[in-house]
Formats: C-alpha cells, sequence, structure tokens
C-alpha cells in the first residue's frame, strides 16, 4: 500500500460513526450547552442518542428544537423514570456507531475532543480511550483540572477511578456493545468490567472537555461516593474484606490529590 492510500485507509478508520450517549433528566438549565459543544465539534460524523428519564422540566421542548434542526440527534424517552444506567443501556441497544461515546447533560466537550481521541484510538489500535478535563461550577467558570493516567489496568482502577464518564469512548468492533448495572457509580463499574477483558484502557493527558460540579454532582457528596465506592468492591466486584479495605485505603488517599 503506498502512502496516499495508507492516509486514506487510517482516515477511514477513525473518520467512522460514533454514537454519543447522553441521559436526560430535568437538564433544561444546561442541555443546550452540551449539545451545542457537540455540534462544534471538528469530528461530524456522529449520532447524538438522548434518553430522557421523565423530565417534569422543559428538557423535551428544548431537545424538540434542536431535532428539528438536525436528523443525526435523536431522542428515545422513557415510560418511567429509571435513572442513568437504564438511559445509557437503552440508548446503546439503539446506537449505530462503531464508536461509543458517553456525555452527561450538564458537561461539555472541548472542539477537537472527538478528532484527537478518535486519532489517536486508531493509530494506536486502542479499544478504550479517555483523557483528563476541566472542572466549572454552574455558571461554567473553570474551577480546578484532573489530569488522568496515561494507562490504566483493572488494578489501578480499582485504587482510584482515572476514567472521567465524560471523557470516554470505547470501540465496538473490539469489544462489542458494552452495558452496565444499575447501581450508583455505574459508570465505573462499566470500565472495571471492560478492564477484566483487556490489558489497559489509555488516556490523553490533554483536557478534552469540562465536568460540571453543582449541587446534584455525586463529587458534591464524598460520604455518599465513599459508601457507592465501597459497594462496588463487596456486591459488584464481589472483592472480600481484605482486599475491599485495601483497596478503599488507595481510594480515600487519591481522593486526597484528584484534582489540581
Amino acid at each position: 500500500m503506498d502512502r496516499k492510500n495508507e492516509i486514506i485507509s487510517e482516515y477511514k478508520d477513525w473518520d467512522t460513526l460514533v454514537s454519543i450517549i447522553i441521559p436526560c433528566y430535568n437538564s433544561s438549565k444546561f442541555i443546550s450547552q452540551t449539545i451545542e459543544s457537540v455540534l462544534n465539534q471538528t469530528h461530524q460524523n456522529w449520532e447524538m442518542i438522548i434518553v430522557d428519564d421523565c423530565s417534569t422540566d422543559n428538557s423535551v421542548r428544548i431537545l424538540t428544537e434542536y431535532i428539528k434542526n438536525d436528523e443525526r440527534i435523536k431522542l428515545i424517552k422513557l415510560e418511567k423514570n429509571s435513572g442513568p444506567a437504564i438511559a445509557r443501556n437503552r440508548a446503546t441497544e439503539e446506537a449505530k456507531g462503531r464508536y461509543i461515546a458517553f456525555l452527561d447533560s450538564d458537561d461539555v466537550w472541548l472542539p477537537k475532543k472527538l478528532e484527537i481521541q478518535l486519532k489517536f484510538m486508531s493509530k494506536n489500535k486502542v479499544s478504550l480511550c479517555y483523557s483528563s478535563y476541566y472542572l466549572i461550577d454552574e455558571t461554567g467558570i473553570e474551577t480546578g483540572l484532573f489530569i488522568t493516567k496515561e494507562k490504566s489496568n483493572y488494578d489501578k482502577l480499582l485504587k482510584s477511578n482515572f476514567i472521567g464518564n465524560l471523557t470516554a469512548i470505547y470501540d465496538t468492533e473490539y469489544l462489542g456493545k458494552q452495558y452496565t448495572n444499575n447501581v450508583r457509580r455505574q459508570d465505573y463499574a462499566l470500565w472495571l468490567k471492560i478492564l477484566k477483558r483487556i490489558d489497559e484502557a489509555n488516556g490523553i493527558l490533554e483536557p478534552l472537555a469540562k465536568y460540571r460540579i453543582h449541587n446534584k454532582s455525586i463529587s458534591a457528596n464524598k460520604i455518599k461516593a465513599a459508601s457507592w465506592q465501597w459497594n462496588i468492591y463487596r456486591n459488584v466486584e464481589k472483592l472480600n474484606l481484605i482486599k475491599s479495605m485495601y483497596y478503599f485505603m488507595h481510594y480515600a488517599y487519591y481522593g486526597l490529590f484528584k484534582y489540581k
């Protein structure tokens, strides 16, 4: 294969359709910013699957207006409030893209997020990819920075979750479609599930997204987050008491220095 054909082959690989999964519940305050951050991506070969979890605010009205103007945006309405795990799994069922990416309805992506990650995944044959990200408050002001790790495996991830859900992309060609348990911190449980199958996931140190911290964020309640972490160890991963305590001590330590 000559260089021209190599370039074309590589381009076709990373330019494959991406399915972007967004659960939505009473997100009218931020959902427009989330959608706009996808519309502004330099990589435009995507479908956006938004699953509304019985919102009682104006979320559906806002989403309907976007759908009128862009056929790539799809809306699924759940019949009863079921939580983000069910919403994400429902969207995964409908996803048509080779790559599946996750974004919450109050977070945003930087413009080159998809382009950078997809090229990285294609070039390095990576099946699960993530990146660093900024922290923002409710008004969008940057308040911190999370620098991820370049590589994560199952053991490392048990000690601390270095994979921000809003930055994660996985390749269904290698992993198939992945569904998560209906538990708290279901995204974390999903990464652990995947890392039982592959040697490692790969991170990009450059921040490619913005994670919003507000009163409804899991990160805003450390005690609840700790109890959910313990539940993952004991009831999802089925670790014994000694191992659970070992990893929980690492989790607590890393939690003190997680953000800059």
